[in-house]
């Protein structure tokens, strides 16, 4: 059973990663986000202005100029300082200005040009000092401009202390999203539980060579002294759902390392260049660590073929990315025991320079698991499932060969809820039985039939199933029904006794007809054709081509591959059109024997159809023993 997968510190950060020191605890949150922001923003402005408010409240008044001569008069003036016709100047007693309540003694007025008095006689007569300093000191122009910035200044600050409480995680990725950022600290795994060798089943050879990984990671001294080198990277490349991201985490849980865990896609941004920082960024946090292992999950996402014409030369995003990959892993030496990992299920497309000696210089095959390995991985999967007296793991490893881990992890999980549908408190045999058909060949669908369309559907499947039972090494039926399930009205399952890893051209012409055998059975017994044969004809085209074009299969084509096998490819662009029509000659000629052999053995065992078929009108499902019961065929296991 898969453990949990460990989260992402921040959203930003494109990688998880367990089994390494715990984050420090993040900043304080600033209270109530951009809002909280924008009301911090608000207040400091309000205070800065009441402060300069304070500074300029002692400003002296001014006052008019025949307030100032009556003051004169009075003799209530002590001194003046006068430039041009501007007058400063203080009084002996405070005195209150004409039309208010407030008083003063410091003043300033304005002498009118046509004024025509005897100013100078009357201070010079009352002892007035005039000064050659202004009375009033006023502040200098830097003063001035410091305090109307301030509010400013203050604003400024403040920005820049919440940019950088959000740039270390505290209010999130709000701003500098398309930026760089402090490097996190990895997280810590839920639970502390690793992801171990005991978790993984069925794939012992692939554990045999990623052994040496583990070994050089706990015992990296030993390989030293030998002169020996870890590979740069090991490339695991297998179909989906086989379990190569499990498999990475086991190697770092069995080595007691670090472990970072991201997908090539989510280092991929619009703006070009932050994929390759974000890279700096992972394998930067990894040596950190070291030892430590890096896993690259979908590494064909940014490791195919550079100058395929899918960017802008060599200044996109993608191979951006890809040249930090490639310099980073270059950049490696043994000491920094930092080990990469990479899964993809296209191993084919990925680039040279990732694929050569020093970098991803080990390349391990992970296949779906053989009988035994898919009875291993049911049992992880079922340890936290009660299961009945009945279930037999064994049997159903048998007739699930070639699905993956994945497809064996679903199928237990898909048994335990229908037991719970069931109202039951354990998984029966009969659950995972119900629960294979499901997946392999889709839920039920309640699709009401007339009796017509029974009729043709029983006698459509009877013929695949009875000309599976006639044909010699052909693979046994299972289970027959004619109860609409997915696209189909109808439903005949074959699978082997044993896994089969090479086929030879009898056995791939028996199921070429007994794929006929649907269409078959319609000409022989109605004498029409109808739609129902669709998908058996692609599965018909794709053996007849692949017999003849890839297989050498046939003396008129040759030992040769005339057609390629990456269904990406275009067709015909790896043979000469004369080779190609000798192709699709040879899969007509193949087609067409394998349909008149079908038509001629259900015309020869007549009889057996028709039971067959009305078993199936009757039953509407039949297992294997009752198919090979009501079509009076000896079942021989092979």
């Amino acid at each position: 059973m898969t453990s949990p997968v460990p989260p992402r510190d921040r959203p930003d950060q494109p990688w998880r990663s367990e089994g390494a020191p715990p984050p420090p605890p993040p900043g304080r949150k600033m209270p109530g986000g951009w809002g909280g922001l924008l009301l911090t923003a608000l207040i400091v402005y309000l205070i800065a202005n009441l402060v300069l408010s304070f500074f300029n409240g002692d400003e002296e008044p001014t006052i008019a100029y025949t307030e100032f001569s009556k003051q004169v008069t009075s003799g209530n003036v002590s001194k003046i300082y006068s430039k041009g016709d501007a007058i400063q100047g203080q009084l002996k007693k405070e005195a209150k200005v004409p039309g208010g309540d407030d008083k003063y003694t410091k003043f300033v007025t304005q002498r009118p040009a046509f004024a025509d008095d005897n100013l100078w006689a009357e201070l010079v007569k009352d002892d007035v000092t005039v000064t050659a300093e202004p009375v009033v000191k006023e502040r200098s122009f830097l003063a001035n401009l410091l305090i109307s910035l301030a509010p400013m200044l203050l604003l400024v600050l403040l920005w820049v202390f919440i940019a950088r409480r959000m740039s270390r995680g505290g209010m999130g990725g709000g701003m500098g999203a398309f930026g760089r950022k402090p490097p996190p600290k990895p997280v810590e795994l839920e639970g502390g539980r690793r992801t171990t060798f005991k978790d993984v089943a069925g794939i012992d050879e692939v554990e045999g060579e990623l052994n040496d990984v583990v070994d050089f990671l706990k015992n990296p001294d030993a390989y030293r002294r030998m002169g020996a080198r870890m590979p740069g990277g090991v490339l695991l490349a297998g179909p989906p759902g086989t379990g190569k991201t499990l498999l990475a985490r086991a190697v770092a849980g069995e080595a007691g390392v670090p472990f970072f865990s991201a997908s090539a896609s989510e280092f991929i941004e619009m703006i070009v260049g932050v994929g390759a920082g974000r890279v700096r960024e992972l394998f930067a946090e990894a040596r950190k660590v070291a030892p430590a292992i890096v896993f690259i999950d979908e590494i064909d996402t940014i490791g195919r073929v550079r100058g395929g014409g899918s960017g802008m030369g060599g200044h996109d995003e993608r191979e951006q990315t890809l040249n930090q990959i490639l310099t980073e892993m270059d950049g490696f030496s043994g000491s920094e025991g930092v080990v990469v990992l990479a899964a993809t299920n296209r191993a084919d497309v990925l680039d040279p320079a990732l694929t050569r000696p020093g970098r991803f210089d080990r390349i391990v095959q992970v296949s779906p698991p053989d009988k035994g390995g898919r009875e291993a991985i049911l049992e992880i999967h079922t340890r936290q499932i009660p299961m009945a007296g009945d279930v037999d793991l064994g049997q159903v490893a048998r007739t699930t060969p070639g699905m993956t881990g994945a497809d064996l992890a679903n199928l237990a999980n898909e048994a335990a809820l229908l037991a719970v549908k069931r109202g039951q408190s354990q998984v029966s045999g009969a659950d995972l039985s119900d629960a294979l058909e499901k997946v392999q060949l889709g839920a039920e669908r309640a699709l009401v039939m007339s009796d017509e369309d029974r009729r043709r559907t029983a006698y459509h499947e009877s013929g695949h199933a009875l000309l599976g039972m006639l044909q010699p090494g052909s693979d046994p039926v299972r289970k027959v029904t004619i109860v609409p399930r997915g696209r189909a009205l109808g439903v005949t399952l074959s699978t082997p006794d044993a896994d089969k890893y090479a086929y030879t051209e009898k056995y791939l012409r028996g199921r070429i007809i007994g794929a006929l055998g649907g269409m078959a059975a319609e000409q022989v017994v109605f004498g029409v054709i109808t739609t129902g044969a669709e998908s058996d004809l692609e599965q018909v085209t794709n053996l007849a081509r692949g017999m003849v074009g890839r297989w050498g299969m046939s003396h008129k084509v040759g030992r040769l591959t005339a057609i390629p096998s990456d269904a990406q490819q275009a067709y015909g662009l790896s043979a000469a059109p004369s080779t190609l029509d000798a192709v699709d000659g040879e899969m007509r000629r193949i087609v067409d024997e394998c349909y008149e052999e079908a038509c001629r053995l259900l015309r020869d065992n007549r009889a057996r159809l028709d039971s067959l078929a009305g078993a199936l009108l009757e039953n509407e499902t039949l297992d294997e023993a009752a198919a090979y019961l009501a079509a009076g065929v000896s079942r021989t296991v092979t």
